[in-house]
């Protein structure tokens, strides 16, 4: 354990591990760093890698505004696969041929077109709450039901390399965005299917993987080290979001 006195104030960008949830991390800080006021700006799935926004002390006090910032991400899905989750966590639904005639300019183009402002449907695994129930719960319980579509804006939805049945791509989207929806919806539209395989964000607002540290890396830091990679919360936050 690190010792925290005077308490931290301020932005930790943490590279979270996969098969870890988001609250994992929080509770692990809490312990190492000796501190209550942890929370987080923006959930990843236990697959999901990378940025991470942890709020020390002061800084909880902007989670929305943090939070509503724009993502980035780098991932991986697989054509041919439908999944319940719509993620390699998921069970796997239906299984289907891939075209030979599916290639990269197919793909690119069908992204392309998913590009811009539009809404989403939530999937039923993921944490949104219908009536004070999260719906992963009801999925679990094999249950569907309704949900809103939502508001959603796709600023890039590139391709980086495709390797039949994968297809490695780039995302730049709005707060609220479900990547693993993203892929699904692209393989129904393209008619073999999809999910996701690999997620990692790499920014979440101004703050970047660069900037991120490990897990395993703080916990062999002193005190000292550890405030080297804390961003004071006046540099991170405007005074009118605290």
């Amino acid at each position: 354990m690190i010792s925290n006195s005077p308490e931290l104030d301020g932005i930790l960008i943490v590279d979270k591990p996969g098969g870890w949830t988001s609250h994992d991390v929080v509770g692990r800080l809490r312990s190492l760093l000796q501190m209550r006021r942890i929370g987080h700006a923006g959930t990843l799935d236990p697959m999901a890698t990378g940025v991470l926004v942890i709020l020390l002390g002061k800084a909880t006090k902007a989670s929305q505004y943090l939070m509503s910032r724009d993502k980035e991400y780098e991932g991986t899905l697989r054509l041919g696969q439908v999944t319940d989750s719509q993620d390699a966590d998921g069970s796997i639904m239906e299984t289907n041929p891939v075209p030979a005639e599916l290639d990269a300019g197919t793909l690119t183009a069908a992204m392309r077109k998913m590009e811009g402002d539009q809404y989403q449907t939530p999937p039923m695994f993921s944490a949104k709450k219908i009536q004070g129930v999260p719906l992963y719960k009801l999925a679990r319980k094999g249950q569907e039901v309704d949900r809103e579509p939502r508001f959603i804006h796709v600023e890039k939805f590139a391709l980086l390399g495709y390797t039949a049945p994968d297809a490695a791509f780039r995302v730049a989207c709005s707060k609220g965005t479900y990547v693993r929806t993203l892929a699904h919806d692209l393989g129904r539209t393209l008619g073999p299917g999809a999910h996701l395989v690999a997620l990692r964000r790499t920014a979440s607002g101004d703050h970047r993987i660069e900037q991120a540290v490990t897990l395993d890396a703080l916990e062999k830091m002193s005190a000292s080290e550890v405030r080297a990679h804390v961003i004071p919360v006046w540099q991170a936050v405007p005074s009118h979001a605290l």
